[in-house]
């Protein structure tokens, strides 16, 4: 069909959030045409966000915020539509071209490229400064009254003691030889000169055993490189390269950045070669796909790279830098650290200067994915109340359908056992990109609706539906899909029974869709309602997840905002059932697609003449929804949620405390759609504080108590 993308017919892996895979995404957004046209792309990182080793000093010494120096890979992706997968990388698995991942099934790649970093060389005692978000958040909780100890003598240890100095700390040096080791002899006195003058000790040839707070030792690749059988320089592990970044006797395997080294040609890992380097992956990697056969283009990158050392500001005159190249050294001077700030904002600019959607401010409304792309409520209870008619209409008992009160899940049989036989269906399309934390998500989110009602569940089919691709690519797909699945079932002792698969052949995306089994007691069947007066509504965990995902799907949610939100998404809710039965629930269901005064108004609609007391500042948010709800985002199924808000004028009454921050922002949080969202339950006054209790304990550290069911 024209106009459809070009269906990928290989899989690319980016393993590693550093310099070189950041700038590769950068340059594909930029320019199209330098992407490889038929392949899938997956970025694989530890953390959302990849830090920029240039401004990590300042960031230490108090010069600049953390969040200026980190690149949001999630944001980053979602521009360049390239798939975000975020997981520890644990190892490779050449023979079955497969990347291992930590808690997850393994990653199959046709194309591999490695960026995956460099740890600090051991020393015992010492936070390693590499990687470098853990030694950050060391850093900033770092509280002895005397500076740190740090053992290393190369330009990290000094840049990070000079701005340890500028935090108002004294710091010492331990040197392992007599002097710095800065690449020349002039650099070395030029080090020496500005640590003198810092007030900053060295102690030479300190023993091994000497006591040190920071290592700053050099550094190695990850450990797990040389166990996968590939070819690493022996003193570093840093993995053998051609010319052409491709990894000596691995076609279609390249690596670079400080976890790479081209052969005959060594140097010392720096964020300047990994940056030299972007542009030669990136036409290898596109010749690699889109022409196999064609030469590779060789890369020979300088002798000498220039370092420009900070500091750290604890000069009255202001931050300065040192210059070192080769033999030279020049500085410290103050136009030096300004060279020095210039050259890292406009490394940063290229990554926060990126617009989504085309639009400054707020992002443009767009079609959200998730539960809150499920169809509105007017039109559905419309067309169920037209068919219900039809069926009431017919002269025979044979109608197909009739018109159930609304429940979470549908009772299809009392079984010989006295149990009753519940099913639900749900599904949406991705809500994340990557197929494997979406297939996770969306089986917790079609669980919820059993859970609501008491039951555990036992059993699940799936209706998976694949974009258009390769056969390799979408087994790979469908594998993780369905793993994903499994990793919700498994812990729970449910079983995946089958299912059916389809292709988009229209250019849609992944979508899944579940129907999910389970068995419950009558007893402890729980419905929509009575709701009793005198009943307390408890919360299971806090709302959002409608315009965080909507301001993600804009490339414009800040990553930690994002972060949070998967972690509490991704907890399951199956604990809860036995905690709230203990603590007599009387009614429950799960807030999701049309928020939480949409299901609310359910459970009012389900009982006879009762009002609900909300404590709107009680509800709880998810960090960053109030902030962008506040700003005008929302989610594209707010609008049509909007209708609940009449409860309000009516069933529903505010009470409490006004909230804090603008109360628009707090009304719209109540009709925010919701994917993995809480569940809703009715609980005895008289066990809402120990309900409370208990389920904070179990880990549901967002419950709240925000509400009480009136006469």
């Amino acid at each position: 069909m024209p106009g459809l993308p070009v269906p990928p017919r290989l899989h690319l892996v980016l393993a590693g959030g550093g310099h070189s895979h950041a700038l590769l995404l950068h340059r594909w957004l930029m320019q199209p045409t330098q992407r490889p046209v038929g392949a899938l792309i997956t970025l694989v990182s530890r953390g959302s966000t990849a830090l920029y080793s240039g401004l990590v000093p300042a960031v230490v010494a108090g010069l600049a915020p953390a969040a200026a120096a980190a690149i949001d890979l999630r944001r980053l992706c979602r521009l360049a539509g390239v798939t975000f997968v975020q997981a520890e990388i644990t190892g490779l698995d050449l023979a079955g071209r497969a990347l291992l991942l930590a808690g997850r099934p393994p990653l199959r790649f046709a194309r591999l490229s490695l960026d995956v970093g460099a740890v600090t060389a051991p020393s015992p005692g010492a936070m390693a400064v590499k990687p470098l978000e853990p030694f950050l958040a060391w850093a900033d909780s770092y509280a002895a009254e005397e500076g740190p100890v740090l053992r290393g003598g190369g330009a990290a240890a000094v840049e990070l003691a000079l701005a340890f100095r500028g935090r108002g700390w004294r710091p010492r040096l331990l040197l392992r030889g007599r002097g710095l080791q800065l690449g020349s002899p002039a650099a070395n006195r030029a080090g020496e000169r500005l640590l003198a003058a810092a007030g900053i000790p060295l102690e030479r040839q300190a023993p091994e055993w000497a006591s040190a707070d920071l290592a700053c030792t050099g550094s190695l690749a990850p450990a797990w490189l040389a166990a996968t059988g590939l070819p690493v320089d022996p003193g570093s592990g840093r993995v053998r390269t051609t010319s052409s970044l491709e990894v000596v006797g691995q076609p279609g395997v390249f690596a670079c950045g400080d976890c790479g080294l081209i052969e005959g040609q060594p140097r010392p890992p720096s964020g300047v070669w990994a940056v030299r380097a972007a542009p030669v992956l990136a036409a290898n990697l596109k010749r690699s796909i889109d022409a196999p056969g064609r030469p590779l283009r060789p890369w020979r990158p300088q002798p000498y790279a220039l370092q420009l050392l900070g500091d750290g500001g604890w000069h009255p005159g202001g931050p300065r830098a040192l210059a070192l190249f080769g033999s030279l050294a020049i500085g410290p001077y103050r136009w030096l650290w300004r060279w020095k700030h210039a050259i890292d904002q406009a490394f940063m600019d290229r990554f926060t200067a990126l617009q989504p959607m085309g639009a400054a401010g707020a992002p443009e409304p767009m079609p959200c994915r998730g539960c809150a792309a499920k169809l509105p409520a007017a039109p559905l209870q419309a067309a169920l109340g037209r068919l219900a008619a039809q069926a009431t209409g017919r002269r025979d008992s044979t109608a197909p359908f009739t018109r159930a009160p609304a429940e979470d899940a549908a009772v299809v049989a009392r079984l010989d056992d006295g149990f009753l036989l519940l099913q639900s269906v749900d599904g949406f399309p991705a809500l994340v990109d990557d197929p494997w934390l979406n297939a996770r998500l969306t089986t917790l989110h079609a669980c919820s609706d059993l859970w609501a009602c008491g039951a555990p569940v036992e059993s699940a089919q799936a209706l998976v539906t694949l974009p258009a691709a390769a056969t390799a690519v979408q087994e790979e797909l469908l594998l993780q899909t369905l793993a994903g699945v499994c990793s919700v079932l498994e812990p729970e002792g449910a079983v995946l029974l089958g299912g059916h698969t389809l292709e988009a052949r229209d250019g849609a995306g992944l979508s899944l869709a579940l129907t999910v089994n389970g068995r419950v007691a009558p007893p402890q069947f729980w419905r929509k309602g009575p709701l009793q007066p005198g009943d307390v509504l408890l919360l299971s965990r806090p709302l959002g997840s409608g315009v965080l995902f909507a301001a993600a799907m804009a490339a414009a949610a800040d990553p930690a905002w994002i972060e949070q939100a998967l972690a509490v998404l991704q907890q399951s809710q199956a604990p809860l059932l036995p905690l709230l039965a203990r603590h007599g629930c009387r009614a429950c269901t799960d807030v999701t697609g049309f928020g939480l005064l949409g299901h609310l108004g359910e459970m009012i609609a389900a009982c006879s003449a009762v009002r609900v007391a909300l404590n709107w500042a009680a509800v709880p948010a998810l960090p960053g929804a109030l902030e962008l709800l506040a700003a005008g985002v929302a989610s594209s199924l707010a609008p049509a949620n909007a209708a609940a808000l009449a409860l309000l004028e009516g069933a529903v009454q505010l009470a409490g405390p006004r909230p804090h921050g603008p109360e628009a922002a707090h009304r719209a949080l109540l009709i925010d759609p919701q994917t993995c969202g809480p569940l809703l339950a009715a609980l005895p006054a008289a066990n809402a504080a120990a309900a409370l209790q208990d389920l904070r304990a179990a880990g549901f550290s967002g419950a709240a108590l925000i509400g009480r069911v009136l006469a």
